[in-house]
């Protein structure tokens, strides 16, 4: 059976949440206070793998309280309304019990309820043809048939057969085969016969982490009384994962089977967080068992106590559980739990209530990919965030996103609606939506290096240039720009740096070139002589001019470069732009851009302004200036092929 719809009414902050899809993996995602929670525990409540069970007081919605009779009259009030798909085994199983083709429809529906014990099933079978089946089988004549004919479920068939007082052979077996269904009913066979094969819902939080100092004596007294504490309860299931009890533990005699037992569990659950946890490779879970000592606090100063230690053996340092990072205890304490629910219970539907929530980013996108490659195999997955790792970036389809609704149609009386689920994103306001547009951001940021080698440039004029002049090279037989280059502009120098740290991570194979200023030298240096990238990876367009500080601008010859700005400002003769002017203007700086904008600033006001882009631009309409043998075009071609040949060796 496979979970497919769900609507949750009248559930602590949900008063309808509206019917929405479940998929293999269900992402709901909304702010703190939305009621994710709440959606998930309705669902828990369905069939839980533990002891929880709706509470009226607890559950019900709190402003309607005081309501409830009145509006459940039979004091039974739908939670969770779930509607399940049939797979091919479901509906074998119920065709051997039945007979072929009885069922009307794949689909089934569960309602939950508070002040009912027991769910409601809705599910279609055609029970008039199954008693037809059964006639069959049973051998029954025409006259054996006719008093049934009336007969719409197996239950009215069976009561007329009971009534019967001279039956015939026939009709005695068929009336024994209708006593073996509870209540002569074949639906509620049915039902029986799929309760057991239903799924049942396990839910965790990232609250729930195991202890990491027990007192055995303690935790089995608990046990009894049925009072075990939610970290008590996941080391029990790490011990019954390990293949131990409590109570072995607490009266072994002999401790060496029993560490190996804990040792083994331990170093199995560690192995698989490791092929999945990129943060730190070094660290390694240990049990000891020891007795209380006596200047211990209590419960721990007497007894066998068990005590669970993470290793760094980069450091060569163990720490109590409790003071390792949270993000980990929480990984193992999940993985803990999940296999020890394995093991034990198989057919479940995983609940996970903002997984991760104290992973790095990175970490819980390691999370997300042991979900999807570890779980969904075999289980369906319901889980909530807010955090944008935590989307899933192949299944956005399978995104909800929850949303507590308060209209203000009236400013004087606030319309509550309470928490809706919903897979349409333009209905909903920007905070609730912040984790999918951080997500979507950051992937198509990521898109943007689309190639495995990426050159970060400071602004778009450098890809201009770039281009056009390295499709002129490669039309003259010359070295151009490979083109497994990509080229992304980062917004100038300041910002090189922070891409650069970005995606360095992501194996990909990146190059800097940028221009060299009076105030780019600390920051390009800086940028060197971090570990982000490798020094020479790092060029500037002094490396290649000769110039003490220079532009990407200064890789076309001077001349050309003046002759380029008049045009693309339409200067008269008059007006245009000369290098001796461009130097005069200048006021000493070696930079061309610099001394252009020099001159610029002396021009007529109804001349265009100047700009980085707007020679480049006018090169990219106009490539056939770079035709020609003159002097000033090939010294220009002369430089950008040094730099490309130099970007060109980087290449893997």
């Amino acid at each position: 059976m496979k979970l497919v719809k769900l609507q949750v009414t009248n559930f602590r902050s949900v008063e309808d949440s509206e019917v929405f899809d479940i998929g293999e993996i269900t992402c709901l995602v909304g702010k703190n206070e939305a009621g994710k929670t709440a959606i998930l525990k309705a669902i828990h409540g369905v069939s839980p793998t533990d002891d929880f069970a709706y509470d009226r007081t607890r559950d019900y919605p709190r402003r309607y309280l005081s309501k409830f009779d009145e509006r459940h009259r039979n004091g039974e009030s739908p939670v969770a309304r779930t509607v399940w798909s049939l797979e091919d085994e479901d509906i074998a199983a119920l065709e051997e019990l039945l007979c072929s083709g009885v069922l009307k429809s794949r689909e089934v529906v569960i309602t939950s309820f508070i002040g009912r014990n027991e769910n409601i099933w809705e599910i279609s079978i055609e029970e008039k043809k199954y008693i037809a089946a059964l006639e069959v089988k049973y051998g029954l004549n025409a006259k054996d048939k006719g008093i049934l004919c009336n007969a719409e479920k197996t239950k009215d068939a069976l009561d007329i057969l009971t009534e019967e007082v001279e039956r015939s052979a026939p009709q005695e077996a068929l009336l024994q085969a209708l006593n073996e269904f509870p209540d002569g009913s074949a639906v509620r066979a049915a039902i029986d016969l799929l309760e057991d094969r239903k799924p049942k819902f396990f839910y965790t939080s990232h609250f729930e982490r195991m202890s990491g100092e027990v007192s055995l004596n303690k935790l089995a007294t608990d046990k009894q009384q049925n009072t075990v504490s939610i970290g008590d309860r996941i080391f029990l299931d790490f011990l019954e994962y390990a293949g131990t009890t409590i109570e072995e533990l607490r009266d072994a005699t002999k401790f060496e089977d029993l560490v190996a037992q804990c040792e083994g569990a331990s170093n199995d659950i560690t192995d698989e967080i490791f092929e999945f946890w990129s943060q730190n490779e070094a660290l390694a879970v240990k049990i000891e068992l020891n007795e209380g000592r006596v200047q211990d606090s209590p419960p721990f100063n007497s007894g066998m106590v068990a005590k669970v230690r993470i290793e760094n053996k980069n450091h060569r340092v163990s720490v109590p559980l409790s003071e390792r990072s949270a993000g980990f205890v929480w990984f193992f304490s999940f993985l803990s739990q999940f296999k020890q629910l394995k093991k034990n219970t198989g057919n479940v539907i995983i609940l996970l209530d903002e997984p991760g929530l104290t992973l790095h980013g990175k970490a819980q996108s390691d999370l997300l990919r042991y979900i999807e490659s570890r779980i969904l195999p075999e289980h369906q997955v319901i889980y909530t965030t807010h955090s944008p790792f935590m989307v899933p970036a192949q299944r956005l389809a399978d995104v909800r996103v929850v949303e507590d609704v308060v209209e203000y149609t009236d400013p004087r009386r606030p319309i509550v609606k309470g928490t809706k689920v919903s897979a349409d994103v333009l209905s909903v306001d920007k905070d609730t939506l912040f984790p999918l547009q951080a997500h979507l951001g950051y992937e198509i940021t990521q898109s943007l290096f689309i190639g495995q080698n990426c050159l970060l440039v400071e602004g778009p004029s450098d890809i201009v240039y770039f281009q056009v002049v390295s499709r002129a090279l490669e039309a003259r037989g010359r070295t151009g720009l490979d083109n497994r280059w990509t080229i992304c502009p980062t917004g100038g120098l300041d910002k090189v740096m922070s891409f650069a740290s970005l995606f360095s991570g992501n194996s990909l194979n990146i190059a800097v070139f940028c221009d060299y200023g009076s105030g780019d030298k600390a920051k390009v240096e800086r940028l060197r002589q971090s570990q982000i990238l490798k020094t020479e990876r790092v060029l500037t367009a002094a490396d290649f001019t000769g110039k003490t500080e220079s532009d990407v601008e200064d890789l076309f010859d001077a001349t050309f470069y003046c002759a380029l700005v008049n045009k693309a400002l339409g200067l008269s003769k008059i007006q245009a732009i000369t290098v001796k002017k461009a130097e005069s203007a200048g006021n000493g700086t070696p930079r061309v851009v610099k001394q252009v904008e020099a001159v610029c600033r002396t021009l007529p006001g109804e001349i265009p302004n100047f700009g980085h882009y707007v020679p480049a631009e006018y090169l990219l309409r106009h490539p056939e200036l770079l035709d020609g043998e003159a002097p000033e075009v090939i010294q220009s071609y002369d430089k950008f092929e040094a730099v490309f040949k130099a970007l060109n060796g980087f290449l893997r």
